[in-house]
């Protein structure tokens, strides 16, 4: 099966690498890490926290336009362009292609994250004298959050466009971090065994003005990751299947 999936993949990442969008969001998003030493303080001796909050802020915005600009037009380019006859005619179910598809995404979002995190680090470093090593655990967090997004992305993108693609994740992304606000405190509480939301990713306080994420909730993220992506790859693939090709 691997050996299925993962050439898709890698021509995915090769293919992505060809792109310019690649290097233009992360050229923009390294100007903007340089920039925040020069935002305005919150107060006297947590410059490095806000340096920190600033950083993981700009990491999600970045990884969130590099895997949307990936993810929404890679299916129905390779369907207008009709590409994709060549891959299934090869003994590749539609959802080993699904698959290979998103992994080969989400590679290319954990290597901009990690190019990202590199240049915030030595920014970091250079302006507080702080390695800033905790920077590490919000750029896993975003990057397996993008894992989600380019799941559900992908999904969406068997049976629909860019623009719909685009739409439909966001929103998806909008809502899967209100659930707090929208059921109420207990009633996310009641619900959090059997609704995962994306909050989960959500470590900014203990990066940027704690000591760090436990190794548990690490762990509780991966498993939401993997429940998530799992389910969105699984419908993904049914659409993908029932699709007139």
């Amino acid at each position: 099966m691997m050996t299925r999936i993962w050439p898709i993949a890698l021509g995915v990442v090769t293919d992505s690498l060809r792109r310019k969008v690649v290097y233009v969001v992360l050229v923009f998003a390294a100007l903007l890490a340089f920039a925040i030493p020069s935002l305005p303080d919150y107060g006297l001796g947590v410059e490095a926290a806000v340096f920190r909050e600033v950083a993981l802020a700009l990491s999600f915005v970045t990884a969130l336009v590099v895997t949307l600009s990936l993810a929404a037009n890679r299916i129905p380019s390779e369907l207008e362009r009709r590409t994709i006859y060549n891959v299934v005619a090869k003994s590749v179910s539609r959802w080993e292609y699904l698959v290979g598809t998103w992994l080969g995404i989400f590679i290319v979002a954990g290597g901009a994250m990690a190019a990202f995190t590199v240049i915030e680090q030595a920014v970091g470093l250079i302006t507080y004298g702080e390695p800033m090593w905790r920077l590490w655990q919000g750029a896993l967090a975003i990057w397996l959050e993008m894992g989600v997004v380019a799941a559900f992305a992908v999904a969406i993108s068997a049976v629909s466009g860019p623009v719909v693609v685009v739409t439909a994740t966001l929103t998806a992304l909008f809502i899967g971090h209100s659930r707090s606000t929208l059921l109420g405190g207990e009633g996310a509480l009641a619900l959090q065994p059997f609704m995962p939301s994306l909050d989960a990713f959500n470590v900014v306080n203990p990066v940027a003005h704690g000591t760090g994420v436990p190794p548990l909730y690490l762990l509780s993220m991966v498993v939401v990751f993997v429940g998530l992506s799992g389910i969105s790859l699984l419908v993904g693939g049914l659409l993908l299947a029932r699709r007139d090709l």
